[in-house]
């Protein structure tokens, strides 16, 4: 049986670019066919909103092709193609804006990615809702301490355009490089609230609380996918993209809590 990685740690990503190995170790169930040769490695880079429903759609992808390991790398998205654009070896990049894909496409790394989920905003609130936060004017009292994603990742950019639709200004006591850590923060309870996706706080259940507020439709960020140029398996890229978009696909992301496009 073929194993997928639900998480590839950032100093492993980095350690491809030095030629340290990111691989499969070769003793693992994901290393041998059951012809007996080596497995296939599917790379498939992935904002980290997408864990849950990537994972799922990862072990799908086993079960249909025996003998392939998925490996995921989930994280923040301009992180992910900015390791793309520096030479990390991938299949497939799945993003979470339109301007973090356009850093591959740019530098010919990807061609025709296709939008094929939607995602917005939510305030996430530890369970019981201590800080008493109701609406989005409440992040500004500066009693209410709040968690941001940092501004140059989507989530981050998302919530300053929220925040900027409201005509609210926000002074957040700590800015994440990810959605995950983000909302880890309200987990936690470090913070009061955070802007995270609505998927996100889904896939939290009873530990958080998530609050819908009126500007977060101003805000959604559109997900394009694409198979690398470069893939190391360009078959298996394509296929997995034809997977995402199917109706299977979009069946678990819409169970995530994604939006059509």
């Amino acid at each position: 049986m073929s194993r997928w990685t639900v998480t590839l740690p950032l100093a492993l990503a980095l350690a491809a670019l030095t030629g340290c190995g990111s691989g499969t170790p070769a003793s693992s169930p994901a290393a041998a066919s059951s012809g007996g040769g080596e497995a296939t490695t599917l790379t498939v880079f992935a904002a980290a909103s997408l864990t849950g429903a990537f994972t799922e759609l990862g072990t799908r992808f086993e079960a249909a092709h025996p003998g392939t390991s998925v490996r995921f790398n989930f994280g923040s998205s301009a992180t992910l193609a900015q390791q793309i654009t520096q030479g990390a070896p991938a299949d497939v990049f799945a993003a979470a804006s339109p301007a973090t894909m356009k850093t591959v496409t740019d530098a010919s790394l990807a061609a025709a990615p296709a939008t094929f989920v939607r995602n917005r905003l939510e305030i996430a609130v530890p369970a019981g809702d201590p800080a008493k936060v109701d609406d989005l004017k409440d992040l500004a009292d500066p009693k209410v301490k709040v968690a941001l994603c940092a501004p140059q990742v989507p989530c981050g950019a998302a919530a300053l355009k929220a925040l900027d639709a409201a005509g609210l200004k926000v002074t957040p006591v700590t800015l994440e490089q990810d959605v995950k850590a983000t909302l880890t923060k309200v987990r936690l309870g470090e913070v009061d609230a955070a802007l995270v996706y609505r998927t996100d706080v889904l896939a939290a259940g009873g530990e958080v609380k998530g609050i819908d507020f009126p500007e977060a439709g101003k805000a959604i960020n559109d997900y394009p996918i694409a198979a690398l140029t470069a893939a190391p398996a360009p078959g298996l890229a394509e296929q997995f993209v034809d997977l995402v978009l199917s109706p299977q696909g979009k069946d678990v992301l819409a169970k995530a809590g994604f939006e059509t496009p």
